[in-house]
């Protein structure tokens, strides 16, 4: 299974780094971000096929593409700002982390707009 995989690299890099950190901090902080992506490369891959069969179910039930690529594009937002704030939180940069959360936010909430404003259109066509 995938997950021993993914987890074997977390905990071989955490150890690695941690009895490094403390002669090279700069050293253990470079085993932690390739560890991590490695570990996002590994998950990346097994997303696409996800994605294949959400394309496949909006051309079935004929939801318009901008819909279901936005909202991925959406979901792919929130998952790489989460890794880059998660990567400087682990390089004690908390500071950075929360600009690249606030700024991972603003920009779902920019992306999210034609939709919403799309769903207050339906609304709004629904009431007589």
């Amino acid at each position: 299974m995938e997950i021993f995989q993914i987890v074997a690299i977390g905990i071989i890099s955490t150890i690695l780094s941690v009895l490094i950190k403390n002669e090279r901090p700069e050293i253990g902080i470079f085993i932690s971000l390739t560890a991590g992506v490695i570990i996002f490369l590994f998950i990346v891959t097994k997303l696409q096929s996800v994605i294949e069969i959400l394309i496949q179910l909006a051309n079935k039930i004929s939801i318009d593409f901008v819909y279901l690529s936005t909202i991925l594009k959406i979901v792919g937002i929130a998952y790489i700002a989460e890794f880059g704030a998660q990567i400087c939180k682990d390089a004690g940069e908390g500071v950075m982390a929360s600009k690249i959360e606030l700024a991972g936010k603003i920009l779902i909430m920019v992306m999210a707009v034609p939709i919403l404003v799309s769903l207050m259109d339906l609304i709004i066509n629904l009431i007589p």
